[in-house]
């Protein structure tokens, strides 16, 4: 027999999962990868495709199967996992079928010929089904054939009571317990900040679908009902962040599907703050695809909800941004109003926000909106004053996203534009040029453009500033798109997060 490929590090499987989620491989994919890659054992090949360690697997089964089912310990698992190497132990069917249910498997993709040839004969025709139905291996919540015979008196009573009985073990099982819950919820808060200041925001995107893919998976199970309500709120959040990157990577139909897959998790989890943020995400989505009115309807709708925290901030901030685009100046002033007497009612709020990063909005990022509002209403004092606040808020901030940096940064150049202050432009550009080119992304690009346009169309547009500026937008749009890769024809990375 040919020599098994080396089995990798844990850094290894990693890059190569994340890769193959990046492209939307199914986990039966990954699991094959696992195994030809790195001569993985069928089971041991199935949680690599997960990402668990062998504790974080053992703790999702002794989840699934509860007190009283056949528990399990990292030990135990690992030689489930060998075996039938002389340092494993045998599996047995109910403890397979488990794992298929927790891997998301069938018992054929755990098994291959070694384990097949090693199976007790008895095992092997429960396996082609050649036998009755074993319970210990049916599904969950088996309901009993109709007997031949219709059962009368004392008999019909026991049977209906074992019946009940019988529902009743299935239903007191639950496929994940409070501790998976949270940590499904604390991930989502990290990639909602990380997603921020992504140096490769596809590596968030992947893990991010991951997550996402794990929870709906427990949600085809069940849960008692305080914990299926938090997973929907988890499974929410995630697929408005899936919305929100779908459509920053140019994808605006398939972004769509995560907003409406969010707002169904939102009606499911009975969530105000998530039916507001989704009521954010949609707004944004229609606001980068021209339909401005839908976008100031999705924000005001988003209200209604009377949420904590700081999405009603940004709602009122997405109403000003439409408004202004459409030039209602008078109407983007006053919601921008609203916007911030919502954010001097506790200036504190933004500690309320469940998930916070992406799905917040403190002041760096308020001044940003306000910045553009009175730019396009063209008072350029105010806009300088909005991005100065804006740039010194940023700088208290922990989380410091670098687009929103950036667009404050060309915001003051059009300020200067707008004053014909020329010699002010490209110094203020400069921090802009000095970013990595895969953080000036379309938002930024496009707002670099919009710049240089109206440069071109003021007294300034043929001076050697006016032609200056020309180059080095056309550099850094260009420098930009090819470190970025993406060819969509909506020109790729459609939001900074704003």
């Amino acid at each position: 027999m040919p020599p098994r490929p080396k089995p990798g590090s844990k850094s290894d499987r990693d890059v190569l999962r994340t890769e193959l989620l990046a492209i939307g491989a199914p986990l039966t994919t990954i699991a094959a990868e696992m195994r030809a890659r790195f001569g993985c054992r069928p089971r041991e090949a199935w949680r690599h495709a997960h990402g668990w360690t062998l504790q974080e697997a053992a703790d999702r089964f002794n989840n699934v199967v509860g007190a009283a089912g056949p528990a399990t310990d990292a030990s135990l698992l690992g030689k489930w996992e060998r075996w039938p190497a002389s340092t494993g132990r045998r599996v047995t069917l109910p403890a397979l079928t488990v794992l298929a249910e927790l891997y998301g498997a069938s018992l054929d993709d755990l098994l291959d010929l070694e384990d097949r040839r090693a199976l007790p004969e008895s095992d092997l025709r429960l396996l082609r089904h050649q036998a009755p139905g074993d319970p210990d291996v049916a599904a969950p919540a088996p309901v009993p054939p109709p007997p031949d015979v219709p059962l009368t008196g004392t008999e019909l009573i026991r049977t209906a009571a074992d019946e009940s009985a019988e529902w009743l073990q299935w239903a007191e099982v639950a496929n994940c317990g409070p501790v998976s819950v949270e940590q499904y919820a604390a991930d989502a808060r990290g990639f909602a900040a990380d997603y921020l200041m992504a140096e490769d925001p596809l590596l968030i995107f992947g893990k991010t679908r991951a997550s996402l893919v794990r929870v709906w998976e427990l949600l085809y199970g069940h849960q008692n009902l305080e914990q299926r309500q938090k997973l929907f709120t988890t499974a929410g959040y995630l697929a408005a962040m899936m919305a929100w990157m779908t459509s920053d990577l140019g994808h605006k139909r398939q972004a769509e599907t995560h907003a409406r897959a969010a707002m169904v998790a939102a009606e499911m989890a009975a969530d105000p703050g998530l039916h507001a943020w989704v009521a954010a995400t949609r707004s944004k989505l229609a606001f980068w695809d021209g339909q401005f009115r839908a976008a100031i309807q999705h924000a005001e709708h988003g209200t209604v909800f009377q949420a904590s925290g700081t999405v009603t901030v940004l709602l009122h901030c997405q109403a000003a941004d439409a408004w202004a685009e459409v030039g209602a100046r008078s109407q983007a002033k006053a919601a921008l109003g609203r916007a911030e007497d919502a954010a001097a009612l506790d200036l504190s709020s933004v500690i309320h926000d469940e998930v916070a990063g992406l799905f917040s909005c403190p002041a760096g990022r308020l001044a940003n909106y306000g910045a553009a509002v009175h730019l396009r209403a063209g008072s350029p004092s105010q806009a300088l004053a909005y991005a100065d606040c804006g740039l010194a808020a940023l700088q208290r901030q922990a989380v410091r996203p670098l687009g929103t940096v950036a667009q404050l940064h060309i915001t003051r150049a059009g300020a200067h534009l707008l004053a014909d202050e020329p010699d002010g432009i490209l110094e203020a550009l400069s921090p802009v040029l000095a970013l990595p080119a895969e953080h000036r992304t379309a938002p930024v690009r496009q707002r670099l453009r919009d710049l240089a346009r109206d440069a071109a169309g003021s007294p300034m547009g043929d001076s050697a500033t006016g032609r200056r500026l020309q180059d080095v937008v056309e550099t850094a749009v260009r420098e930009a798109a090819l470190a970025l890769s993406l060819s969509a024809p909506t020109d790729g990375w459609i939001s900074d997060h704003d």
